[in-house]
């Protein structure tokens, strides 16, 4: 793997506080605009904050699903909620601290240490969280579905 990696992503602007955002290595645009709790805000749109957010979560269910693959974890279900606080700190707005609940399903409870190692390797090898400045917390719960029915 090489040692450097480029992401282009480009926004224009619409009009208001509304524009788009897209990449020449993707298919889909994302309307993006200024959240609601801001001056002429617009509810119903992505904002840099939830992309923010989103992309803390994100990281931590690819670099999850990576790492349970290399360790052969077998497991049934995987979700995440991301909750990202928004505060001024030092005089600025900011992202001070992202909250993450990830909820991995598992088929069998002898895994459950295991699994938990693997979600808290995740966490730790996770790239955008180690490269932003919020404070990046997990609340990990994990659970056990086995299909055996009575």
């Amino acid at each position: 793997m090489e040692n450097a990696h480029f992401y282009e992503v480009d926004v224009t602007w619409e009009e208001g506080r509304k524009g788009s955002m897209s990449s020449p290595a993707l298919n889909n645009n994302i309307e993006v605009a200024t959240p609601p709790e801001f001056a002429k805000g617009i509810a119903g749109i992505w904002s840099p904050e939830h992309l923010l957010v989103a992309a803390v979560n994100s990281c931590l269910m690819t670099t999850f699903l990576a790492i349970a693959e290399n360790s052969k974890l077998n497991f049934k279900d995987f979700n995440c909620g991301a909750s990202g606080k928004l505060e001024k700190a030092d005089g600025k707005y900011m992202i001070t601290e992202i909250i993450l609940s990830p909820v991995l399903t598992i088929p069998d409870e002898h895994e459950m240490e295991r699994a938990e190692r693997i979600l808290q390797k995740a966490e730790l090898a996770c790239l955008i969280s180690n490269s932003v400045k919020s404070k990046v917390i997990m609340q990990p719960k994990i659970k056990v579905q086995n299909d055996q029915s009575c």
